[in-house]
């Protein structure tokens, strides 16, 4: 226990699902008209990272899958995101990561605070073989997949109301403008309020006990905290900020917390809140909330859904299959949330790759394999997770103490802190299209 509390209970909070809707045009809406029900072969639902990573991964095999989108438009606003070395990985892979690199800067090391300002320890990752974190703007990482793929991919205003078995091996989608579609496959990637997970069986996530505001702060003047990720850590509370630019931090306050209580609306009522939590912080920590929009601020609820064996359903059921937090919405605390989901997406996009062309009983097998093969590894992710959100949060004095004066300083390793962060995946070369049987 002592072993993985030093490998994983420091990494920073992360998003991956909090997404507000975006005006922004596309070439790619294309609106459905009302009629017999229009049969593709493989429809993922949700134009999420997950979404458009799987959409992606199957294009470069030469696989045609149709993604649809209950928004207008892509949900392009809200915070950045943390990209370790699995996630570009996948994004190497898929054909976006050189474009991606010259927008966002590499982290240069990490450095860990007291609640009080007082520097535990400081590291730098530029050493470390392989090893690559670097803040992701969502809008940009979504816009960037989106380019991939075909105009006609992407539908949107789109929602899938309801799902089910039409009798010969096929799913029936009744979409929300009353249209409908007959898949051979159905990919949920509809984030942590699934309809797909809820058709499959899989109960709500659960809350963790701890919330979270995020936001993004703005310096004309330039960001004073350089090209380190840096974590603050107090009692029952953790502060975090990544520089996304120059002039742009990304952050987070976590706190605990029974009952995520009510939802707040006004903006400058939110940001008062956020200000509270952390008014014995530094001043230059209170300043990243200050420097922040104030509509720009996030408050959200943490959960996440253990996959317990045998009492869990699994994965993949008939032609449905789930990735990414409509399968197991975790924690942000490892920022694991979208690399997790990129795992996903290439794991089952080869699943798929591999079947076609025989038996189109291969096909149900791939997503049993997918779900089997994947099953460990979010497992494993999502507990752990869990239980370095709750060793982070402690609010006993003297246990914070011995965090901050021994395990930090003298235990700490970066190998193993990063470890999580190992996987392996092909290059995909560009393919014709060829669809499943």
């Amino acid at each position: 226990m002592t072993s993985f509390l030093l490998r994983h209970s420091f990494l920073p909070l992360l998003p991956c699902t909090t997404e507000s809707p975006s005006r922004k045009r596309y070439s790619s809406i294309v609106r459905s008209v009302a009629g017999p029900p229009r049969e593709e072969s493989i429809v993922i639902v949700g134009a999420g990272i997950g979404g458009l990573a799987t959409a992606v991964s199957l294009k470069r095999l030469g696989i045609e899958a149709v993604v649809i989108e209950q928004g207008e438009s892509l949900r392009t606003t809200g915070t950045s995101l943390g990209v370790f070395k699995n996630g570009w990985r996948v994004l190497d892979s898929i054909g976006v990561g050189d474009e991606l690199r010259t927008q966002f800067a590499k982290l240069k090391g990490l450095c860990f605070r007291s609640e009080d300002g007082k520097e535990l320890a400081s590291m730098s990752i530029e050493g470390i073989p392989g090893q690559e974190i670097r803040p992701v703007e969502r809008r940009v990482l979504l816009e960037t997949l989106a380019k991939k793929l075909p105009p006609d991919t992407i539908r949107f205003s789109s929602g899938m109301k309801s799902i089910q078995q039409n009798g010969n091996g096929k799913l029936l989608l009744d979409l929300d403008d009353g249209t409908q579609l007959l898949a051979k496959i159905v990919i949920g990637a509809d984030g942590v309020r699934s309809r797909v997970a809820k058709w499959m069986g899989f109960p709500e996530p659960r809350y963790v006990g701890q919330c979270a505001f995020r936001g993004v702060a703005i310096y004309p003047e330039g960001q004073p905290f350089g090209q380190k990720l840096s974590n603050f850590y107090g009692r029952g509370l953790r502060i975090g900020c990544i520089p996304v630019s120059a002039t742009k931090l990304y952050w987070f306050v976590v706190y605990n917390a029974s009952s995520p209580g009510p939802k707040i609306q006004d903006p400058i009522a939110l940001k008062k809140v956020a200000l509270e939590l952390i008014r014995n912080c530094p001043a230059d920590i209170q300043a990243i909330v200050e420097k922040t929009p104030d509509e720009s601020i996030l408050k959200t609820r943490l959960v996440d859904r253990w996959l317990w064996p045998v009492v869990s359903p699994s994965g993949s059921s008939g032609g449905a299959v789930v990735i990414g937090d409509a399968w197991h919405p975790m924690t942000p605390n490892l920022g694991q949330g979208a690399c997790s989901t990129l795992e996903d997406a290439i794991s089952l996009a080869l699943k798929i790759g591999e079947a076609i062309g025989g038996d189109p009983q291969n096909i149900n097998r791939a997503l049993v394999e997918y779900s089997k093969e994947r099953w460990s590894r979010v497992s494993y992710l999502t507990v752990r997770s869990y239980l370095v959100g709750s060793f982070l949060q402690w609010e006993n004095p003297l246990i914070c103490g011995i965090r901050d004066r021994i395990i930090i300083p003298k235990f700490l390793n970066l190998d193993q802190f990063l470890s999580h962060t190992n996987f392996e995946c092909p290059l995909l070369p560009e393919s014709s299209i060829q669809n499943p049987k």
